[in-house]
C-alpha cells in the first residue's frame, strides 16, 4: 500500500458568516455545509482521489455520523477496515465558523478519537505502507499512541508528520520523538513561530538538524517554503481567490506527498502541494474542491 493515515476522524459542520463575532453579538448564517473531516483523513482522501492506494487508522463512534465519515472514505476506495468503531461513543465533531475571506474558527469535540489505543493499531498494516502520514489528536493519550507507532516503523517506511496547532502548542519536547523520525514535516508559518520562536527559514533549518529529511512550510497566499537542507525553494501560490481555508494544509500535504511518491523534484512537490491546496480553498469544506489526477496533471503542465 502506498500510504496509511493515522489521526482524528471527524464530521465537520461549517457555517459561512459575514464575520466571526466577538463578545455578545448575534449574526446570521449565510450558508451551512456538512462533510467528513480530520486532518490526516482529508490528506488520505485526497491522495486516494489522485490514484494512490491508501488506508486509514482511527476511531469513530457507533452513530449515524460514523456512517457519513466512513462512507466518504469508502466512496473513493480508502481501506477503512482498520478504523475502530467504539460502542457507546459519538464520532468526533468539529464546528467551523468561516468568514468571507475564508478565515475560520474551529471548535472540536474529539469524542471517539479519544478512545483510540495502541491495541487498535495493526502492525502489519502500518509496516506494509510506503508512507505513514500522521496528524494531531486533541488528547495526550493519542499522542503517546502515535509515538509508539513511530517506534514500530521499519527503516524503509517514510514518516510524514503534520502536527498542526494542537501539537505545536504542546511544545517541542512533546513531539520531538516524532520530528526526529520524520521524512517530511508539514507546518505553517504561524506554527513554526510558535514551535521555536523564530522565523520559518530558521525553524526549518533547526528541524532538519533535528533529523527531518524535508520540511515544508505553508505560507497562505505566499505559497510555500521547502527545504531538505541542501536545496531550498519558495514556491508561489497557485490560487489566491479564497472561499474557505478549511483543509488547505491537508490538501497541500496530499499534493506534496503525491509528488514525493513519484520521485519528483523537491520544487515540483511544492508546486503540486500548492495546486491541490489552491483547488481546496476554491470551495467551502476540506474535500469538495479536491482535484482528480487528470485535473492535477493538466494544471501542472500549464505551470511548468
Amino acid at each position: 500500500m502506498h500510504i496509511v493515515g493515522l489521526g482524528a476522524l471527524n464530521l465537520d459542520r461549517l457555517y459561512k458568516v459575514p464575520r466571526i463575532t466577538k463578545g455578545d453579538e448575534e449574526i446570521a448564517i449565510l450558508e451551512a455545509v456538512e462533510e467528513p473531516g480530520g486532518s490526516a483523513a482529508n490528506t488520505i482522501y485526497a491522495l486516494r482521489k489522485l490514484g494512490m492506494s491508501a488506508g486509514f487508522i482511527g476511531a469513530v463512534g457507533n452513530d449515524p455520523e460514523a456512517k457519513k465519515v466512513l462512507g466518504s472514505l469508502d466512496k473513493v476506495g480508502v481501506d477503512t477496515s482498520h478504523i475502530k468503531i467504539k460502542a457507546n461513543a459519538q464520532t468526533g465533531l468539529v464546528i467551523g465558523i468561516v468568514d468571507p475571506q475564508g478565515e475560520r474558527a474551529l471548535y472540536i469535540a474529539p469524542n471517539a478519537n479519544n478512545l483510540l489505543t495502541y491495541r487498535d493499531l495493526d502492525r502489519e498494516h502500518i509496516l506494509g505502507a510506503d508512507i505513514l502520514h500522521m496528524s494531531s489528536f486533541v488528547s495526550d493519550k493519542q499522542l503517546e499512541v502515535q509515538k509508539k507507532a513511530v517506534r514500530m516503523l521499519n527503516p524503509v517506511t517514510k514518516l510524514s508528520f503534520a502536527p498542526g496547532s494542537l501539537y505545536v502548542k504542546k511544545g517541542l519536547d512533546a513531539i520531538s520523538p516524532i520530528i526526529e523520525r520524520s521524512h517530511v514535516l508539514f507546518i505553517n508559518e504561524s506554527e513554526a513561530k510558535t514551535l521555536i520562536g523564530k522565523e520559518y527559514e530558521s525553524v526549518s533549518n533547526f528541524l532538519i538538524d533535528s533529523g527531518c529529511k524535508i520540511v515544508a512550510v505553508t505560507l497562505k497566499d505566499k505559497g510555500c517554503f521547502i527545504t531538505d537542507g541542501n536545496e531550498s525553494y519558495h514556491v508561489e501560490a497557485v490560487n489566491k481567490n479564497v472561499m474557505d481555508t478549511t483543509g488547505a494544509g491537508d490538501a497541500f500535504c496530499a499534493g506534496f506527498l503525491f509528488g514525493l511518491s513519484q520521485e519528483r523534484k523537491l520544487r515540483d512537490c511544492g508546486l503540486l502541494g500548492n495546486i491541490v491546496a489552491g483547488r481546496c480553498i476554491s470551495k467551502i469544506g476540506a474535500r469538495s474542491g479536491l482535484p482528480k489526477i487528470s485535473e492535477l496533471e493538466n494544471t501542472l503542465a500549464e505551470l511548468i
